[in-house]
């Protein structure tokens, strides 16, 4: 039997498909639409204004690929991106940030372009090709700009997987209401811009053309508009569907090691790719249900090294976010006499998702190796004290990240004649206030992740708490679950106390 393809493969693969794929509903679109309103008089025309039509789609598709993100990364403005190529060329985070600012403006012109071709070659034999091609090239340019402010260039991945033809038919609907109130919006604003540039010198019969010419002008844009967001709608079904990277069931491999495929999958893709959020999505799909638990039981093999490289690669880029989340208290910056962490140290947030799928791995993979791990091959291993650390060190960093403050009791209540004092000065600033009000976005993305974050700590708490509530009458809670490591973000005593919250579920 053939393995599993490499990761990049499947990229191709995807993309390959979503350039077939989309241009099945664009034919028939086309097709409904000069058939019923657009006439053609000859087999040539018609040809003609099929081929332009799909050339201006496949432009619209390709430029919509290039434009996809994982992450709402945000573009420079033009005059910082013209210093930036004088100055920065060398920060990455430059070259990142410019990246995304050029294929914003690909995209911007490439739908641009497409907008006046579709339209223009609608209007081959009659005399108002410029006037429609302007409005179609006006059309294309707005729905360019309202598609990249919403931020609907992000990949979504949704929580249901479902077969990609299912996801499709029950995403009909929604493109056709949203098709419709753009193509209202867009036409009237497109109309507006015409008016200015309309010979009304011709008395009547300029209007009475006119009037015909906005009947064309709507359903044209309405057409367009569909089929781009038929496309879009295509692209995230077929760039968000689960791959799992497992050898076919049965096979020698499956019997032998089954999680090599995906251990190098997630070990091989490069940080921030699409081959690492598919492979971070079938781990994650594997821990979460019940249907490969044949995987997940290779997960707890006889030797230990399979468990920890997985929650090692789980781990790591929590560890990766709250390192850089502890790099932003040492950068603040003063306002109207308050002081501020800059929100460039949090816009790894961004990357919401993949923490989300970390988080919740790690924790469910802890949850399972409560019964299934006949071996202890977990604890043994020290992974479930790496887990609880990570988590709750991340924990701790988002939230004074986020400005929150934690109320903690006296140590003689929490923690009994250790008094274990709670942080040093140096570890937490409370004179900062990390996020001001004008980065919603950034709080919003924090605010999820410590929910994310919480759940998953309180899962494992509730599942090991009886072990966990021995230990601590024993005083090796610590030793237990949170480890001798230093933690990335906080201290040892800080997670200790912070645990003990959640067992009394306060925290």
């Amino acid at each position: 039997m053939p393995s599993p393809p490499l990761p990049e493969t499947v990229v191709r693969h995807r993309f390959a498909a979503f350039l077939i794929w989309q241009s099945i509903p664009s034919s028939a679109i086309f097709l409904f639409f000069n058939l019923f309103l657009f006439s053609t008089t000859s087999i040539i025309s018609f040809l003609l204004t099929f081929l332009v039509f799909h050339a201006s789609n496949l432009i619209f598709s390709i430029s919509l690929a290039l434009l996809s993100s994982l992450s709402s990364d945000s573009p420079l403005p033009p005059l910082q991106f013209a210093l930036g190529l004088l100055r920065h060329l060398s920060d990455p985070d430059f070259r990142r940030r410019a990246r995304v600012s050029l294929r914003i403006a690909l995209f911007v012109s490439a739908t641009g372009f497409a907008g006046f071709c579709s339209a223009a070659v609608f209007c081959l034999e009659t005399r108002v090709i410029g006037r429609v091609g302007f409005r179609g090239f006006v059309t294309g340019l707005l729905y360019a700009v309202l598609f990249v402010i919403k931020q609907r260039r992000v990949l979504e991945f949704p929580i249901i997987q479902r077969p990609p033809f299912f996801s499709f038919k029950i995403g009909l609907p929604s493109a056709l209401t949203q098709a419709l109130k753009l193509s209202g919006v867009l036409y009237v604003l497109s109309t507006i811009m015409l008016l200015f540039l309309l010979d009304w010198s011709g008395g009547l019969v300029s209007v009475s053309r006119f009037l015909g010419e906005q009947v064309i002008s709507y359903a044209g844009s309405f057409c367009l508009i569909l089929s781009w967001e038929v496309t879009h709608h295509i692209h995230q079904v077929l760039h968000t569907k689960r791959f799992a990277f497992a050898p076919p069931k049965g096979s020698a491999a499956a019997e032998t090691n089954p999680s090599e495929p995906l251990l190098a999958a997630l070990e091989g893709s490069p940080p921030g790719s699409l081959e690492q959020y598919l492979a971070y999505l079938d781990l994650y799909m594997v821990s979460q249900n019940n249907v490969d638990t044949w995987r997940c039981a290779a997960f707890f093999a006889e030797s230990s090294e399979t468990y920890k490289r997985v929650i090692t690669l789980c781990l790591r880029p929590l560890e990766e976010l709250a390192s850089k989340l502890a790099a932003g208290l040492d950068h603040t910056f003063t306002e109207l006499g308050e002081s501020y962490i800059d929100p460039k140290f949090g816009e790894s947030l961004k990357s919401f998702q993949l923490y989300a799928w970390c988080a919740q791995t790690a924790a469910s993979l802890t949850l399972i190796s409560h019964k299934e791990d006949s071996l202890g091959v977990a604890q043994l291993s020290g992974a479930n004290a790496d887990v609880v650390s990570t988590l709750l060190s991340l924990l701790l960093a988002v939230e004074t990240f986020m400005g929150k403050k934690n109320n903690l009791q006296s140590p003689q209540q929490l923690l009994g004649p250790a008094s274990i004092k709670w942080a040093t000065s140096s570890m937490v600033k409370k004179d900062v206030k990390p996020i001001k009000k004008r980065s919603g976005a950034l709080y919003s993305y924090a605010y999820a992740a410590s929910d994310v974050l919480r759940i998953s700590i309180y899962q494992i708490v509730s599942t090991f708490r009886d072990e966990m509530v021995s230990s601590d009458r024993t005083g090796n809670l610590g030793r237990d679950w949170i480890g001798s490591k230093k933690p990335v973000f906080g201290t040892n005593e800080m997670l200790l106390q912070k645990l003990k919250l959640f067992l009394e579920f306060q925290a």
